[in-house]
Parts: C-alpha cells; structure tokens; sequence
C-alpha cells in the first residue's frame, strides 16, 4: 500500500509518498524560513498565501519520484490539525479533491500522532534503523508543543503532562530573537551553543520538583531577558556561546529528567524523543547519556524526521488505513487537538479538573 501524505500545519509545505511498513518512497519538503526570518516568527497570514503557492507543485514532485506517479497511490492521509488553521485548510482541501477525483480513502490525521509514530520510517538514505516496540514514553518537543505520552499502540495514546506555558521551541525562538540571532532560534543557539560551556551563566530549573512531570519555560525566558537587561548581549562570540550553552542546559536537563521520570512512574524502558527540537544536538547526547545510565532505551529519528513532514503523517494514516478506516470528506480542520485534555495533571496521570469560575 502507498500512501500519499500531505503536511501544512504550519510553515512548511510537504508531500510524501510511504508504505504501510514504513518504507519512504518520496519525500518533498518547501520551506518558508526567509518568508518569515524578516519577522522573527511565523506570520498566519503569510504562511497560508506560501502553502497555497507551493502545495501542487511539492505534490507533483513527491509523485515524480515514483514509477506510476498518481496511478500508485493508494490512499491520501493529510495533516487535520492541530496547527494554524488558514495553513490546514490548504493542505486539507487539496487532499479532499484528490481523494474525491481518484476514489481514494481519505485519512486526516493528527499532527502529533504523526511526530510520535516518525520513529517508525525508514528512509532510503538513512542506514537501517531499530525500532520501538509499544508501549513507550514519548517526549514530544518542538516550537508550539512540549508534552510526555504513553503510547501503548497505534490507536492508544495517552497525555501524561505538558507544558503549563511556552513550548521548548518557542523558548529557543525567543530567546534567539532576544539575542539578535535570527530565526529559526533553535538551530543557531544548538550551534553556538557547541562552542560554549553549560552552567557558565546561573538560570533557574523550571519546574524542578519530581512531584510533577509538567513543563514550564516562561520563567527560564524571563530569567534571560533580565540577564540581558542587566549585562546585555555579550560582545564576543565565546561569551555568547557561553550564555547559549547555558540556556540551553537548562531546558536540555529539564526535558530528559522529566522523560526519565515518567518512565519510572510508568514502569518502562523505552523512550521516544521527536519533534523539531529533537533535532538538537545537545538534546540527543544528553538523552542518549541519561537513559545508557539508566538502562532505559532511547530512539530518536533522524533530524529530517524530526522536523515537519508528510512523511510521518502518511505512516501515521498507514495503520488506521490497515484497520479499515477512513474519514468521510466533510471532516473539519482543528487548531488543538479535540481529544486530549489540556491542563494539571496528578502523577499517576488523571487531570486535576479546574474549578468553575467564581461567580
């Protein structure tokens, strides 16, 4: 089975072409990095008008890389949310006319649910990869998501904590803006970061305690911004690298002391780390050193799969598509995802129902 898989969440247009085993057989990826590096972040407006530019053109080339082009596939999974939704729409409606215009079962599926199943491509170029068997903890991380899942199968996904502010991503972005380092922010400061030495510059660990597997990165921001606004931006590139190194080690350990911690709380040895941010460097040593100490084995896809792709969308789509499912065409779009409860959560995983306003 092919599946042609289309990804427009948010500022990347993408189309890929992958087996229900995970084999990628086209994978093609327009970004639109200068489009919005001039305004330091991602701009709605302008991500949607780039999508509807770029969409046909990204499918045609997935497709020209496979013998048969259109006529070899065999279902159309598309990125239903969360995400912006003028960038969705895009992406949605193209998949919903190829699916009408050729008779194909149509799958959307959910942003996250692709991130946490990337683990599970294979792509031609890379070497051969292992691969996690279910259940494991998954650490989602990436410019607007931070979050640990239980994913005990294909079908079976549960939020054990999240972010109770900013994404790891989103903290990187500012933090690079704040520092006159360009945009993306995760990228530049993981490279100067490399340079420089972690711990060099004092900053608070966010939600230290290990009564909660929650996130929190507002404060670590602030605690940046004061640290420019009393001594500014270093003058040298050392003392820059050294700031970066530390920012990020704090955000870096926070991560994988809360993956590890969640995987003690739910008894397993396997931990996923995907999204944008798994990407880096100092994220993927640090991980790989804290769970070799702890016997707990860690899988990170490779950067290209990290970031976003159709590719993992289409694998996500592969099993519900196995099982017999298809959406009908007149599914909606969604910025957050219906399904899963946003909030506090205790440590044995249930939600800490908030209290009705005050009247």
């Amino acid at each position: 089975m092919r599946v042609l898989g289309i990804e427009s969440s948010c500022d990347e247009t993408a189309a890929a072409l992958v087996t229900e085993t995970g084999e990628v057989l086209a994978d093609v990826i327009a970004s639109q990095i200068a489009t919005h590096s001039p305004y330091g972040g991602i701009v709605p407006e302008l991500a949607s008008r780039a999508h509807m530019k770029a969409v046909i053109p990204v499918i045609r080339r997935a497709l020209d890389k496979v013998p048969g082009g259109l006529s070899g596939v065999d279902a159309i999974a598309v990125t239903q949310g969360p995400g912006l939704v003028g960038s969705l729409l895009v992406g949605v409606q193209v998949a919903k006319a190829l699916a009408w215009s050729l008779d194909k079962p149509l799958v959307g599926v959910n942003h996250l649910d692709g991130h946490l199943f990337a683990v599970y491509l294979q792509r031609p170029d890379q070497p051969a990869r292992q691969t996690p068997s279910m259940p494991y903890v998954g650490l989602l991380v990436s410019g607007g998501h931070t979050a640990l899942y239980r994913v005990q199968a294909f079908d079976d996904i549960a939020l054990l904590a999240q972010t109770r502010d900013d994404a790891a991503g989103e903290a990187f972005d500012k933090a690079a803006k704040l520092l006159g380092l360009g945009y993306p922010g995760g990228p530049i400061i993981d490279k100067l970061a490399a340079k420089g030495e972690a711990g060099s510059v004092a900053f608070p660990m966010p939600m230290a305690s290990r009564k909660t597997l929650d996130f929190s990165f507002s404060g670590l921001k602030t605690a940046l911004a004061r640290h420019v606004q009393t001594c500014g931006v270093p003058a040298n590139e050392a003392e820059l690298a050294d700031l970066c190194a530390s920012f990020q080690g704090v955000i870096v350990e926070s991560l994988v002391r809360k993956s590890l911690l969640a995987c003690e709380q739910e008894g397993l040895d396997r931990l996923v780390i995907t999204g944008g941010v798994a990407a880096n460097r100092g994220l993927r040593a640090r991980a790989k050193e804290a769970c070799d100490a702890r016997g707990i084995q860690v899988f990170v896809p490779p950067p290209i799969s990290c970031t976003d792709n159709a590719a993992m969308i289409a694998i996500a789509a592969a099993h519900r598509l196995a099982a017999g499912e298809r959406d009908e065409l007149s599914f909606a779009v969604y910025s957050r995802d219906p399904d899963r409860k946003r909030g506090k959560f205790r440590r044995d995983g249930t939600l800490v129902e908030r209290k009705p306003n005050a009247r």
